[in-house]
């Protein structure tokens, strides 16, 4: 009895070549996941280059840090982007932000973003600071333009660098500051990403 299945082994390797490709053009029309319909590479950072990254954006490389990326990326996976930025903080216990950088996507795309909002400080006082905050699964620049609220207990801190998430419809904020930075570096409520400037922390 023949088999009713096809045997590959059968065909010449230009019939197997056309009956595979014909066989992935199939999959695609019914929406199945295929290798060359996956995510790739190229929409995402990889955990090297964003460490590098970091570390050149602080002008310094430590332990903490590099533990805090690393957290990130088996907590969160690879960032498809991440905001260069630096903030003024003011605090007593309770206290606010506001901040400004350059959001930058791996697919290509930059865009000067704002941001403000309460946070919960670790003393009192003021100060300027660098953040670095990886961005993970935003469609697009403009999506960046709304209230993330931050994530409850999700502060981390290690060896002078600290990261805290904020998450917004399946997109993840992560801010990561470094020594004096970390002040004011759990938020509380949200943080206002903008397209302008405000002192409106709201």
């Amino acid at each position: 009895m023949a088999s009713p299945f096809l045997d590959l082994t059968t065909l010449h390797d230009p019939q197997r070549r056309q009956l595979l490709g014909q066989l992935g053009g199939c999959a695609l029309a019914w929406g199945l996941p295929t290798w060359a319909a996956a995510a790739t590479d190229d929409d995402t950072f990889d955990q090297d280059s964003t460490l590098r990254a970091v570390t050149d954006f602080f002008g310094e490389t430590t332990e903490g840090l590099a533990k805090v990326v690393e957290k990130a990326f088996r907590e969160q996976g690879r960032p498809n982007g991440y905001i260069r930025g630096e903030e003024v903080s003011g605090a007593l216990t309770v206290g606010l932000r506001y901040g400004d950088g350059e959001l930058i996507m791996k697919r290509g795309g930059t865009s000067k973003v704002y941001w403000a909002g309460p946070s919960i400080g670790f003393d009192a006082g003021a100060n300027a600071s660098k953040v670095f905050t990886l961005v993970y699964k935003l469609p697009n620049v403009e999506a960046i333009y709304r209230r993330y609220p931050g994530v409850d207990g999700s502060l981390y801190f290690v060896g002078g660098a600290g990261i805290n998430y904020q998450r917004l419809d399946g997109v993840t904020l992560a801010p990561i500051r470094l020594g004096v930075g970390l002040r004011s570096g759990a938020s509380v409520g949200y943080v206002h990403y903008r397209r302008e400037k405000s002192l409106n922390p709201l």
